[in-house]
């Protein structure tokens, strides 16, 4: 084994060469003359770089207002942000708790104008289905923030203390076009409609597909889908659904029993044991659907005679399931049932959220900050998903096996922890690779494309 000798070196070093990227993206959409005309400030650090700054270490995975200090003397962090100064922990906790409220619309405008942007003349690919479509993925998710006095921390439905914030997503990438937070005991469907009022115009203008909202049984709610139907009036392109019933009091047995008694009933094996049959029926929902695609809802029952230990049973088990859908009827039953067993991709996304960017636990005891924390946070994800999307599926790539989609710990592992020296020289700026960096290649194919696009 070697002995080193530990020296510091007397040059600029960076281990977060990625925040380059990132500033270039910021700097495409104009950044500071989307923050500092409505938010001026009479001196001190402008509005613009307490933002900058934030985004900065949520691209990092760091929520934690204390971990900019870090950061105060790192040369690097400011230029490649295009920060003029660098606020301290103070300032920056200070700052966002007094200006969280009017700041609350501030990150959807920063993710319609950087989803709206076109990355080497070409719009982003949110990536849509085989049936043409584009899915809106909505649904909630618990965030464990056990063992504080965080206000409207509450019993979650996952059984911990924390919030319940609503995620929604856009594509088959995971593009995040809102992560509003909840107090932990809100029901998921409650007020939900104001997210929709927000999220389904951002989303229909984004793409140049029919949407498909696709949500669970804790958002089957006559009101919400009235506003998705209220939405998509009037649209260029269609805007349906597909929610998951919530049976709730419905007999079950007596349903069974007369599917069995009826021989026209289709039942199809699964496997020794467990069958299973598929019917609809058109729903009569009053401002839901249209005359052309009315809503209607699709049935599957199981029934388990042998459970899936192999053991038989004394007594037939069913379980019934339904979802509702305004999808015309050129999509058959068994196709409703695929797009929406397809929406489980986004509890992907969720975990990308808790673990990959570590904002589970959320840094502030004021429940409007870490509302505004969250939100900035889905500007975050977006940021580092364009990177990893425009990056680490390029042939020139660091290998890894094929996919469409790299995770957010990916990115931050191959692209945004990059050592890298900043070097001054002839009045210009170099940020100097090692010779062994498997990803320079893209990495300095991606920056020339944001810089001269």
């Amino acid at each position: 084994m070697t002995d080193f000798i530990i020296r510091k070196l007397p040059y600029d070093l960076s281990s977060h060469a990625g925040l380059a990227l990132v500033g270039q993206y910021l700097k495409r959409i104009n950044f500071s003359a989307l923050v500092d005309p409505k938010f001026p400030v009479r001196s001190g650090v402008a509005n613009s770089d307490i933002v900058r700054s934030y985004l900065g270490l949520l691209c990092l995975g760091k929520n934690d207002f204390d971990a900019i200090e870090s950061f105060r003397t790192d040369a690097f962090f400011m230029r490649s942000l295009g920060l003029k100064t660098v606020p301290s922990s103070p300032t920056l906790r200070q700052r966002m708790n007094a200006q969280a409220l009017d700041w609350f619309d501030l990150a959807a405008e920063l993710n319609t104008a950087l989803l709206s942007s076109r990355i080497n003349g070409q719009p982003i690919d949110f990536g849509r289905l085989p049936c043409g479509y584009t899915a809106l993925d909505i649904d909630t998710f618990a965030m464990d923030n056990s063992g504080t006095t965080k206000e409207l921390v509450g019993r979650t439905y996952a059984g911990v203390d924390g919030y319940c914030p609503l995620a929604a997503y856009l594509g088959t990438e995971g593009y995040c076009l809102e992560l509003a937070l909840r107090p932990g005991t809100q029901h998921s469907a409650s007020e939900s409609e104001y997210n929709l009022e927000r999220v389904l115009p951002m989303a229909a203008s984004l793409v140049d597909t029919p949407l498909l909202v696709r949500a669970d049984s804790g958002f089957c709610s006559l009101k919400l889908m009235r506003a998705i139907c209220a939405q998509g009036q009037g649209r260029k392109h269609a805007m349906a659904f597909i929610i998951k019933w919530n049976p709730r009091t419905t007999p079950v047995e007596t349903i069974a029993a007369k599917r069995n008694a009826d021989p026209t009933v289709q039942w199809c094996l699964e496997r020794q044991g467990k069958r299973f049959c598929v019917w609809q029926e058109a729903l009569a929902l009053q401002g839901v659907g249209t005359q052309k695609c009315p809503a209607r809802r699709i049935y599957r029952l199981t029934e388990r005679t042998i459970n899936k230990h192999g053991q038989p049973l004394l007594l037939p088990e069913y379980v019934l399931e339904g979802w509702t859908t305004t999808l015309d009827a050129s999509f058959e039953p068994a196709q409703v049932i695929a797009l929406y067993c397809d929406h489980a991709t986004h509890e992907q996304f969720h975990s990308e959220f808790k673990s990959d960017m570590d904002l589970e636990r959320l840094p502030s005891g004021k429940f409007d900050t870490n509302y505004l924390v969250c939100q900035l946070a889905a500007v975050a994800m977006n940021l580092l998903r364009l990177i990893g999307q425009h990056t680490l599926n390029e042939p020139g790539s660091p290998v890894r096996h094929k996919a469409k989609r790299r995770r957010i710990k990916t990115v931050l592992q191959e692209l945004m922890f990059k050592a890298a020296r900043l070097i001054r020289h002839a009045g210009q700026l170099v940020l100097g690779m090692g010779r062994n960096d498997g990803a320079f290649e893209v990495f300095a194919m991606h920056y020339g494309q944001l810089r001269g696009t």
